[in-house]
């Protein structure tokens, strides 16, 4: 790995700062949408008038008008005008980001997580995992990764079933959203013909967006998790990856804020996931201990303690899980091995 510039980390910072600002502001200001109003028995009623991730034209009753409701359609008109400037600036900020050497995302998936952010994917509890989540701690931690071989175009998405705290945000329809991007998605049929699909392909192409989340006891078949109106495959260990996402921003095409996994956690989770691997993928495998040491060498040497809590948070699942990461850690780089071992004794 590389370091970035310390300019272009602070740049990054600015954009995932102005990104979190504007996403403040989406509820009102930057909603698509806009105000209508219909005359009924001689009286004017307002409707906010919007067309929603699956393309259905939608309207929200909020009242008759009256002094009040004409001040909030004024100041939406006005916060509208106020967020433009700010959409350039994120837009620059992306810019130097990507040309200062940041990690990029490859266009189409790219344009699939805008896509997501946008309709509230994120906003709902959504979690960017797997190698695009990778890129982009990359970029979190102000490194450019070597390893450009380890790009793909799977679209990971994890998110747990239910949220313990309720958002503002109606349902989002996953697959709607995926199918209006109009870049030829799919759903893939699962083993079980009688299980709903928790993957979308490109036919074709490499392309492909999995829908993931924790897994519960030995349940394994597909699970719906309804505020997306879609399925998703249980995974094992998942739930310590994304118990804590941090936010961070997606720099190609029109940038995006996400949330990904702690860094820490993404690390000690590849381990996990490394000594669960059959034989049959041992490149996979060796892919998990790559990006575990990518992330172990830069944490170790800037955020020790990063490692320490997400051990930590780990131990607490299990001698098992203990076990598993320690039995992988052997196969880091030999000085590595036992920098992680003196900070998980």
């Amino acid at each position: 790995m590389e370091r970035l510039p310390l300019e272009i980390q602070t740049v990054y910072a600015e954009l995932v700062d102005q990104l979190t600002a504007l996403e403040a502001g989406r509820a009102f200001g930057s909603t698509p949408g806009s105000f209508v109003t219909k005359t009924v028995k001689g009286q004017q009623y307002y409707y906010f008038q919007y067309v929603d991730a699956s393309g259905v034209k939608r309207q929200i009753y909020l009242g008759r008008r009256d002094h009040t409701l004409d001040a909030l359609v004024a100041r939406f008109s006005e916060q509208r005008a106020a967020l433009a400037p700010q959409y350039r600036s994120v837009q620059r900020l992306a810019v130097l980001a990507r040309t200062g050497g940041a990690g990029a995302t490859d266009a189409p998936s790219a344009r699939v997580l805008t896509g997501l952010a946008d309709a509230g994917f994120f906003r709902s509890g959504g979690v960017l995992v797997g190698t695009h989540a990778f890129i982009v701690l990359g970029n979190l931690l102000g490194v450019r990764w070597e390893s450009a071989g380890m790009r793909t175009q799977d679209v990971d998405l994890a998110a747990a079933r239910v949220l313990e705290v309720a958002t503002a945000d109606t349902p989002m329809d996953l697959p709607g959203v995926i199918d209006s991007l109009e870049m030829g998605f799919l759903p893939v049929p699962g083993l079980d013909a009688e299980s709903p699909s928790t993957s979308f392909k490109v036919r074709g192409q490499a392309l492909r967006v999995d829908l993931l989340t924790p897994a519960r006891a030995t349940a394994h078949k597909p699970v719906m998790i309804r505020r997306f109106a879609a399925a998703a495959q249980p995974l094992k260990y998942l739930d310590y990856l994304i118990e804590h996402p941090v936010r961070a921003a997606i720099i190609s095409g029109d940038p995006a804020l996400v949330f990904v996994p702690e860094p820490a956690r993404y690390a000690l989770h590849k381990l996990i996931v490394a000594s669960d691997r059959p034989v049959t993928t041992t490149t996979k495998r060796a892919k998990d201990l790559v990006q575990a040491g990518q992330l172990l060498e830069v944490l170790l040497a800037d955020r020790e303690a990063d490692v320490a809590l997400a051990w930590e948070a780990l131990r607490e699942r299990g001698a098992s899980w203990e076990k598993r990461v320690r039995g992988q850690a052997a196969h880091l780089p030999g000085e590595l091995s036992e920098q992680l071992a003196a900070v998980t004794k």
